[in-house]
């Protein structure tokens, strides 16, 4: 019987050749929150055999891959509990929120709180008897014949639509489904979750996230971003293009231009709509505007502008970022770096001090940030307010209301943005905001900063912490939510995004990261970036802007 040798943190141990990595694992004496592997940077599947020697990693909660493997699991089992215990109802994955992700339960039959706990009494048990999750390799052909017979039309015309000869399916206590991510070896893995009833059939999934060091995070509810995101669903379900295979039949039979038209349509009409609300309350002099990174705070800023203009205001635009702090004075992380990011970073009093000074209808020399030198520069840059002025100010902190305290509340108005796209590749199967503000970033980093994907996905994480830290926690304090997703963009998007992730070649940390966003891009048809208007807020990232 031939040997390898298999070594992970500087531990190597002999195993029988066509051992699993599962059966290793445990040699390893390792828990059951092990989720996967990987070796030279790509994840290999728990169920896969050694066949050499090899130094491994193993992957649980705290990788980013390892993370979406265990909510893989967690949507699955969920799946399967519902059947058992309600066939007749379905479960409907639809959206991401802060800390969790948003599930529909489908069919003639609302839930009641005994029933969840029925449902999640069945999810227990599951997860007590450690059932492996059967990984089944099927014909293409054979999977859409099984798809359409089982009435999953639009997971039948995903599997027609890309080219792959074999499909991966997933089989638990009988119930067969597919999810763009690995699934852990067994459902014993799944140790934390908590599912929160909002009534109407209407649950949220809370799990650690790769950030938290493998707690489950306190959920916090944002009624507010729900509501965004159904808006735009409800409006899809109307033009009956809910599904990735609904974009894709209209950019095949010529009549994906209509569609951009009515698209950008409806970000406008939302926009008037906020410029009214901002316009009809006399006492509004302060809008501030906060979002994630590649959120399109720079496009809805000019957009929103445009519009104030054309009701008579004198709309004025300020950076929070040109208050920083001097150098010198930043405040400093514990490892002696600077922190940029947290509040006290900024000038405060300067802050206060220019806005009241404004106010009250001085004039103001307001400072440009030179980050290369890291001081405030002061130019021609005066400003004044007259009596249809309004200052539009934009930021990281912006929603803070520490930002402003010397401020009263009723002359400001906030608005957090966010991409929450509205689109679904099947019932269960959502699109993450998260994926697409980083498709979003790697395309305008590699436009604006010469970046390689490698440099935008490195500091990703550390851009994320510092939103869940300073933005994520003050959304409730937004006067409106402005969803700055568009249905059809990740189409445009893909022609600009997948040259740039096949170009990191697997030795890279990021490889995994990338091959996963590519797996998840064939699923799209390429829409052409001369399509887009000049005006549209995807311009912010492909460029070609009118201004």
């Amino acid at each position: 019987m031939d040997y390898i040798n298999i070594s992970t943190n500087g531990i190597t141990k002999k195993f029988k050749k066509n051992t699993t990595y599962y059966e290793i694992s445990k040699g390893f004496n390792l828990d059951k929150n092990i989720l996967g592997l990987k070796i030279n940077n790509e994840v290999i599947d728990l169920r896969e055999k050694a066949l050499e020697d090899a130094n491994v990693t193993f992957i649980d909660l705290n990788d980013l891959t390892g993370n979406k493997i265990y909510k893989s699991g967690l949507e699955f089992i969920f799946q399967v509990a519902l059947k058992e215990v309600f066939p007749e109802l379905e479960i409907n994955y639809q959206h991401s929120v802060p800390k969790g992700f948003l599930g529909e339960v489908i069919g003639h039959k609302i839930l009641t709180q005994e029933d969840l706990a029925n449902v999640k009494s069945v999810m227990a048990r599951i997860i007590l008897e450690d059932k492996p999750f059967h990984k089944l390799n099927v014909k293409k052909k054979e999977a859409i014949a099984f798809y359409n017979k089982m009435g999953d039309l639009e997971k039948a015309l995903n599997i027609q639509g890309i080219s792959d000869k074999v499909v991966t399916l997933y089989e638990l206590n009988g119930v067969y489904n597919y999810f763009y991510s690995d699934m852990p070896y067994s459902t014993g893995s799944i140790t934390q979750y908590e599912i929160i009833y909002l009534g109407k059939n209407r649950l949220i999934f809370v799990i650690p996230s790769n950030r938290d060091g493998g707690k489950l995070p306190e959920y916090v509810h944002y009624d507010n971003i729900i509501n965004s995101f159904l808006i735009g669903k409800n409006w899809l379900e109307t033009l009956n293009m809910q599904y990735v295979t609904s974009i894709n039949n209209t950019v095949g039979n010529g009549k994906i231009k209509d569609f951009i038209k009515s698209c950008e349509l409806t970000f406008n009409i939302n926009m008037a709509n906020v410029a009214n609300k901002i316009t009809t309350n006399r006492n509004i002099k302060f809008v501030l505007i906060a979002g994630p990174s590649s959120s399109g705070k720079t496009t809805t800023c000019k957009r929103l502008s445009s519009y104030l203009m054309a009701q008579g205001f004198n709309p004025v635009k300020l950076s929070i970022d040109d208050f920083f702090l001097e150098r010198e004075e930043s405040p400093k992380k514990e490892d002696g770096t600077y922190d940029f990011e947290c509040l006290t970073a900024i000038d405060l009093k300067l802050f206060n001090d220019t806005l009241i000074k404004l106010l009250n209808k001085e004039t103001v020399s307001i400072p440009t940030y030179n980050f290369v030198t890291g001081k405030k520069e002061y130019g021609e840059n005066v400003i004044k307010l007259e009596d249809n002025s309004i200052i539009l100010i934009e930021g990281l902190h912006a929603l803070n209301d520490d930002l402003l305290p010397s401020i009263d509340n009723k002359y400001k108005y906030k608005i957090y943005l966010s991409p929450f796209i509205p689109l679904n590749i099947d019932k269960h199967n959502y699109i993450s905001t998260v994926d697409l503000r980083l498709i979003r970033r790697i395309i305008r980093d590699n436009r604006t900063r010469n970046y390689d994907v490698n440099k935008t996905i490195e500091v990703w994480q550390d851009v994320r912490n510092g939103e869940e830290k300073y933005i994520f926690p003050y959304i409730h304090q937004a006067d409106v939510i402005v969803n700055t997703a568009l249905p059809y963009e990740i189409g445009v998007h893909k022609v600009y995004v997948e040259p740039l992730l096949r170009s990191i070649n697997v030795n890279s940390n990021y490889y995994e990261e990338a091959r996963r966003l590519l797996n998840f891009l064939k699923l799209f048809y390429p829409i052409p970036g001369e399509y887009v208007t000049d005006d549209s807020i995807i311009r912010e990232f492909i460029g070609g802007s009118y201004d």
